[in-house]
């Protein structure tokens, strides 16, 4: 029997199935202190590569904070002969790229000597998406400052009352760093960084700092709170590594897993 569907209309912004209950962000275990928190991508409920907007994962350090567009500025300065103030119309007066790149934290995948059969790849896997990234090189940013010859290395900062700092290697800048301003085709919702957001590819996530406030270029890292006391690896040897970049490979199956059935036997 043939029913009359729902208004093609009724929705001015589309969401899922109401059948698709079960695909949702869930938050991963419990936060050290108050204002943090992070949430899993269900990547064993997702099809094909890109994760789409509202299920990406998420990691805060002082929860979301609301910035205004038409407000926000992009300071650029240190070592450079012109240090530059960028609003939101200068950014996206720029060249643009849209490039896809996974995004992973630093703290994803950790050890599984108390894994449960029960688990999912989001559980264990889940701080880890994959998008299509708009917005303008930090290299055609650094062009219109006119970088330093002894600058070797970039403070990024963010907007949020953590104050998130990294320090980059200035050689990532030249190379694949964006300033992104759009995931999937829409503008970036506010807990990835809206109005912009760095985005290094292939590094930790953290260091793609949301809500981008500030950029200082030096001849030296800036030795701040992330990559001394947070964000640093113990050694066999009771040392601590300063600096890791880049997220090594890791594979996993993302379906069935965790409970799930598959209803028949394959084709094959």
């Amino acid at each position: 029997m043939h029913e009359q569907g729902a208004p093609a209309a009724g929705q001015p912004y589309g969401v899922p199935s109401a059948c698709e209950k079960g695909v949702v962000r869930r938050t991963r275990g419990v936060a050290k202190f108050l204002t943090a928190s992070s949430s899993g991508t269900p990547l064993q409920d997702l099809h094909g590569i890109i994760t789409p907007n509202g299920l990406h994962y998420e990691r805060h350090h002082a929860d979301v904070p609301t910035i205004d567009p038409d407000t926000h500025r992009l300071l650029i300065h240190g070592l450079v002969d012109r240090p530059l103030i960028f609003t939101i119309d200068d950014i996206l007066r720029f060249p643009s790229v849209s490039r896809i790149h996974f995004l992973e934290c630093s703290g994803n995948t950790p050890e599984f000597r108390d894994a449960k059969p029960g688990w999912t790849p989001q559980d264990t896997h889940g701080l880890l998406s994959c998008c299509e990234w708009t917005g303008v090189l930090l290299s055609t940013l650094l062009d219109e400052v006119d970088v330093g010859a002894s600058a070797r290395w970039i403070l990024a900062e963010e907007a949020d009352a953590a104050a998130m700092t990294r320090s980059i290697p200035i050689e990532k800048a030249w190379d694949d760093a964006i300033v992104a301003y759009a995931q999937n085709g829409e503008r970036l919702r506010p807990e990835q960084g809206y109005p912009w957001r760095l985005l290094l590819p292939g590094f930790e996530g953290n260091m793609s700092v949301k809500w981008l406030r500030r950029l200082k270029l030096g001849d030296q890292p800036f030795e701040t709170r992330e990559e001394t006391s947070k964000y640093t690896d113990l050694m066999p040897d009771g040392r601590a590594r300063q600096f890791t970049f880049v997220m090594e490979a890791k594979s996993v199956i993302t379906r069935p897993a965790g409970g799930q059935q598959l209803r028949d036997p394959g084709l094959f």
